[in-house]
């Protein structure tokens, strides 16, 4: 009864006729996913003091809208538009319509074809094997993927893409905002835990448990002229593939992806990373593993960064333990130095930048709907590590979330989901 009141209220806010919705399936949907607790931060390796504090987080709330409608030959045409919620802090996080997975599309016996905005093939394999974490404080919200940053790829006229000598490419240092969050934070590459924007993907049916995906973030950003180099040209894409197997009962499954960003960290070059993720649900445990390589090509070589990570989930009457341990492994090849990249400054990526992270709690299910659970998590980052999860309040100096270099985090929460 509730959903059709929401449907309802959605028909008369987008102004359409209740007769043309009843025909289709409208509904308003979204999960709540909160967490109360005490933040610590350790000590950096710079020589930022430790310092702990009390904090509300908000892990990926959500709400959208999306429908579907029969258009005859066996074909569905849906839409989903999908909104962050941050329910906290919203004065730092901006609360933009469709900045989550939004897209429009057609689904049939051949698969699901459609465009707009959607985690990758790749991201995708996450489900395969996260089933450690409690909240929002496990390892694919800190570690695997290497979640630095979603949207639009980069290209050769964003300000945050140095060439020799510190310039920029586009001459100016305020005609044009960063492109990539990390590359503008003076990093080496980028995240492959990405929501792909001006993308076009396709999803095959599911044929004894096998299922192909692929998706095309287009060169939306590629340039032939430069006010600063004319001979530089952006042709910034992406494409990311993946095969996924279930099998034995729902019990058994496995995924293997690929990625290629073009043009991302060099122009003329592309970064690359492979991943295979899984599980197997025993019934007295769930095991989950995952295992990723990335390399990105920096102007004086390659730079590969690797990421592997086991989660376990134990039943519990109607509850679960959960559990999960991953590691980020240093960035050591040459392509990661300062030397040998421009979006690399002295010493930020060079040797000891590794990371663990460690998180066990307990999630007590009241209802398919709401769950209620406690834990704790913690990420010991190297000398010059820097690894964090998404939602974190502002480090030691109270502005900006990510650690200084070496402060190691961790924290005691509660946790509530919701879900409508």
């Amino acid at each position: 009864m509730q959903k059709k009141l929401l449907t309802l209220a959605v028909a008369g806010a987008l102004g359409a006729p209740g007769a043309a919705l009843a025909q289709s399936s409208v509904e308003v949907y979204g999960t709540i996913n909160m967490s109360f607790g005490n933040v610590k931060w350790g000590a950096s390796s710079a020589g930022a003091p430790s310092l702990a504090k009390w904090d509300v987080a908000s892990h990926a709330s959500n709400w959208g809208v999306r429908g579907r409608e029969s258009i005859g030959g066996g074909m569905t045409a849906w839409f989903q538009i999908e909104t962050n919620t941050p329910m906290e802090r919203s004065g730092n996080i901006a609360i933009t319509p469709a900045s989550r997975n939004s897209a429009v599309g057609i689904q049939g016996d051949f698969g699901n074809v459609f465009i707009g905005q959607w985690t990758s093939p790749w991201a995708d394999l996450d489900s395969l094997w996260a089933i450690g974490t409690v909240g929002g404080w496990g390892p694919v919200t800190s570690i695997i993927g290497r979640r630095e940053t979603t949207g639009t790829s980069p290209n050769a006229n964003c300000i945050n893409n140095p060439v020799s000598g510190g310039a920029v490419n586009n001459g100016t240092a305020t005609s044009q905002g960063p492109c990539d969050a990390l590359e503008g934070g003076g990093g080496v590459g980028h995240a492959f835990w990405r929501r792909l924007s001006n993308a076009a993907f396709y999803q095959s049916p599911v044929i004894n448990g096998l299922q192909a995906k692929v998706a095309y973030q287009t060169n939306e950003g590629r340039s032939v002229t430069n006010a600063t180099l004319a001979s530089v040209v952006s042709n910034a894409s992406l494409w990311s593939v993946s095969l996924q197997w279930t099998g034995m009962g729902g019990n058994a499954r496995v995924g293997m992806g690929y990625d290629r960003h073009s043009d991302f960290t060099t122009v003329g070059r592309a970064d690359t990373g492979m991943t295979v993720k899984g599980g197997y649900n025993f019934g007295v445990v769930d095991l989950g593993l995952a295992w990723e390589q990335m390399t990105y090509r920096t102007a004086s070589g390659d730079c590969k960064g690797g990421n592997y990570g086991v989660a376990l989930a134990f039943p519990v009457a109607t509850g679960t333990i959960r559990g999960s341990y991953s590691v980020a492994n240093d960035l050591n090849d040459p392509g990661c130095g300062a030397a040998g990249a421009a979006i690399a400054p002295a010493g930020s990526q060079v040797g000891n930048n590794g990371a663990t992270e460690f998180n066990l709690g307990y999630e007590h299910r009241f209802s398919k709907r709401t769950q209620l659970g406690f834990g704790y998590a913690t990420i010991r980052n190297d000398d010059k590590g820097a690894h964090n999860w998404t939602g974190l309040p502002p480090n030691q100096g109270g502005a900006a979330n990510a650690p200084a270099m070496g402060s190691s985090i961790s924290t005691w929460f509660v946790n509530m989901v919701h879900r409508f």
